[in-house]
């Protein structure tokens, strides 16, 4: 797994989790440092949560609370996604843009009734609830840290699992995410495993072309490029910072890139890493760069793939090279 991380994220750190003691548990570095990579065999974790079975660690991610009665109505103001009719128990995600409209925070929600409960980042937290607090004014809401409450637990999808009574469940359609008291965390594992790493966990983020802050985007990102119009941006909604921009991409042009997925050639021994150049393969190793691999992982079915951000006119058709690395392209993000 690669990141394409910007300084611009943050560095607060993150608990270590106490599943870095489980047997073979190698861990992870980077962005992801504080939970495994691998418990030991790659293909076996990652064909065990294709089939529905096992875990992911995220207990490295922020996680915050927002309560109070106004919480809602007050975060539908400051991010892109409609949510002052959220209904309990349901799942959606939001970005938090800058003022010209790139990407700052990707938040991942759900609300229980009383609180929206969000994770994020690993490290982001601390920014995120930074510019919530610079925004209250005279709305009934509180803002709290919860990361070292509560860690992120992933169950795939087709998991049948039972969820410990009390934890908060945000259910999507490739699987479910866990709000867990930290304390348990140790308990879940031993009855709800085999445990994988987040290496398992990349690789079928990338197979479903699932951006991720911080590894597809960079400090010029806008959201049409990945693909979060629709997911994370609602169309059908104004009064937040950044979506002058977002409309403005959205009826009068189009983005200056896209996102890719790639096939890599299986013979080479080593994966291209984040920022690696993409070119057309046409036009040979001094052709001028079309882009860069975001994210790149060995699956356990298509061997080595990638995610790559590359310019709009690039051809749907064009054999590319990531580096020296024969790749073939799907199309992500329509030109």
């Amino acid at each position: 797994m690669q990141s394409n991380s910007p300084s611009s994220q943050g560095s607060q750190s993150s608990p270590s989790s106490p599943l870095l003691s489980l047997p073979g548990a190698v861990p992870s570095e980077g962005r992801d440092a504080g939970v495994a990579a691998h418990y030991g065999d790659l293909f076996r974790e990652q064909r065990a949560l294709a089939g529905g079975t096992g875990f992911v660690d995220l207990s490295h991610r922020g996680v915050v609370g927002v309560t109070g009665s106004d919480r809602l109505s007050w975060l539908h103001l400051l991010i892109t996604q409609h949510v002052t009719e959220l209904p309990a128990g349901q799942a959606t995600e939001a970005l938090v843009l800058t003022a010209n409209g790139h990407v700052e925070h990707a938040l991942y929600l759900v609300d229980d009734g009383e609180t929206v409960w969000i994770h994020v980042e690993p490290g982001t937290q601390g920014e995120l609830i930074a510019y919530l607090e610079s925004m209250k004014f005279f709305y009934r809401v509180e803002v709290q840290d919860r990361t070292d409450a509560f860690a992120v637990v992933w169950l795939p999808a087709g998991s049948i699992a039972e969820v410990p009574d009390g934890v908060v469940v945000r259910e999507t359609a490739y699987g479910r995410d866990l709000f867990l008291p930290r304390g348990d965390l140790e308990k879940f594992a031993a009855e709800h495993g085999p445990a994988a790493g987040v290496l398992a966990y990349e690789a079928l983020r990338v197979e479903g072309h699932r951006p991720r802050l911080g590894f597809e985007t960079d400090h010029r990102t806008i959201p049409h490029e990945l693909g979060w119009i629709g997911s994370a941006v609602h169309l059908q909604k104004g009064c937040y910072r950044g979506q002058e921009t977002v409309a403005r991409v959205q009826n009068l042009g189009k983005p200056p890139r896209r996102l890719v997925f790639l096939h890599l050639d299986g013979s080479e021994v080593l994966l291209p890493p984040s920022g690696t150049p993409v070119r057309v393969a046409a036009d040979g190793p001094e052709g001028r760069q079309v882009g860069f691999v975001t994210t790149s992982v060995r699956h356990h079915e298509l061997g080595p793939i990638a995610l790559a951000l590359v310019k709009r006119n690039v051809a749907v058709d064009a054999e590319l090279m990531a580096g020296d690395t024969a790749a073939a392209q799907e199309v992500v993000v329509e030109p």
